[in-house]
Formats: structure tokens, sequence, C-alpha cells
């Protein structure tokens, strides 16, 4: 298999498992913050930082990388502004996650604040958008070189 096929099969697959995880967060995860109660909420949010960055961390990095090899490697039928278009997004995601996210959580970790949490919430939505966007591009890159392929 050539290499930038399979950097485009890597970054697939990192990227679909990113967008129904940050869909899980998104709707599900984020909005119960507010259900664990005051004197529990600290430890919980020690505990979802620690998991958490096991689960997302390696894929979001693996992500990263495929995504920057392929700016420099693009598969045969896929054009380099679609690929950096896609880098973008992996930078846009980064940018949020270091800026917003993680000071949201950092602050959490001093207490559950309803305005942190509501925050969090609204400006996760970047990441949520950003991710589902590159997974549809990601799939229509695939099909562009399935087709050139076929």
């Amino acid at each position: 298999m050539p290499f930038p096929i399979l950097l485009l099969i890597v970054n697939l697959v990192g990227t679909l498992f990113l967008v129904g995880l940050i869909w899980t967060i998104q709707v599900v995860h984020y909005p119960l913050f507010s259900g664990v109660g005051d004197s529990q909420f600290i430890a919980y949010q020690k505990r979802h930082q620690f998991l958490v960055t096991l689960v997302v961390g390696p894929v979001m990095l693996l992500e990263a990388i495929s995504s920057l090899l392929l700016v420099f490697y693009p598969p045969m039928g896929i054009s380099s502004s679609m690929v950096q278009f896609g880098f973008l997004l992996v930078c846009v995601i980064w940018i949020s996650t270091a800026a917003v996210q993680v000071p949201c959580h950092t602050r959490l970790l001093e207490g559950f604040s309803p305005n942190t949490h509501r925050w969090l919430v609204r400006s996760n939505w970047i990441r949520t958008v950003a991710w589902t966007v590159r997974g549809a591009l990601l799939c229509w890159m695939l099909v562009e070189v399935l087709s050139v392929r076929l």
C-alpha cells in the first residue's frame, strides 16, 4: 500500500474515533458535570482529566502527526488545499484545547463553577464542529482516492 494512502487511512481512523468521542463528551459527558455535586466534584474532575487524557492524548497526537505528514505526502487525486485545510482544522482543535478547554478544566479543579462549566460546554463546540468537519473531509478524501484507484 502506498505510504500516502496509509497515512490517509491512519488519519481517517484517528479522526473518526475523535469525532465520536467529542460528540459523546459534548452532548453527554460535559453536561453531566453539573450533576456531580459540590462535595465530590473536585475528585471527579481530577479523575476525569486523568482518564480522558489517557484516551484522547495518544489519538490526538497520532492525528496531528499523520495530518502534518499528509501535507507533505498527499495521496494522488487529493488537492493540497484539502489536505492543508484538514491540517488547519487540527491546529484549530489544538489551539482551542490549549487556550480554552484546558484552562476551564484547570479552574474546575478548584470546584464546580456554573460560569466555567457553561463556558466549557459552549466553547467546546469549536472542537466538536472542527472534528466533525475533519471527519467529513477525510471521508471525502478517501472517496476521491478510491475513485482514482478504481
